[in-house]
């Protein structure tokens, strides 16, 4: 079998496992739910194994994983790449000296915080999230690491919305995507 068609049945099987639910969390939305590929153990390792294979000899010494589907796929990717893992979360959620970045939302604005030590300048990161839509998220979680002064090696993801154009906010840096809508 070649590459590319593993890469193709790998694709299927792990869309298989993912769950539409229209609707949620508003109308209009049709929300891509994870829990079921979670809960069966192959492809939740196929899953993180392919998420982290294009970085495998990239030296990386931290995993950056965005809350809270981020942490879930973070871990096993951390401990696959022998790195480090941080968690990147929502404002007030860290119990110690943080920085923070604010991003654009459609309406509005987030923002996300990481532990001040939390990544050093000799750190070669890689930042971790379930879905890529907007980028908003990641890219403000690639400032983040940039901030501390950590090398921001790339971003993987689970999944990537094509019709949303995630790709062009995170400014040409070096994205993998297992699973394409």
């Amino acid at each position: 079998m070649t590459s590319g068609a593993f890469a193709a049945d790998l694709e299927q099987d792990l869309k298989a496992a993912i769950r539409d639910v229209p609707d949620f969390p508003k109308p209009g939305i049709l929300f891509k739910d994870i829990t079921p590929l979670l809960a069966d153990p192959r492809r939740f390792l196929l899953a993180t194994e392919a998420m982290s294979a294009p970085f495998v000899d990239a030296g990386i010494t931290k995993v950056v994983a965005i809350e809270s589907r981020g942490f879930l796929l973070g871990g096993p990717i951390a401990q696959r790449l022998k790195a480090g893992l941080i968690p990147v979360r929502k404002t007030g959620k860290l119990p110690h000296r943080v920085r923070l970045e604010e991003y654009a939302l459609e309406y509005g604005t987030d923002r996300l915080e990481i532990h001040c030590d939390g990544v050093c300048a000799d750190d070669r990161v890689l930042v971790v999230d379930d879905v890529l839509a907007t980028g908003g998220t990641a890219s403000a979680a690639g400032r983040l690491v940039r901030g501390l002064e950590g090398e921001l090696v790339g971003f993987t993801f689970l999944m990537r919305l094509s019709f949303l154009d995630g790709l062009a906010a995170l400014n040409g840096r070096r994205v993998h995507a297992v699973l394409t809508y």
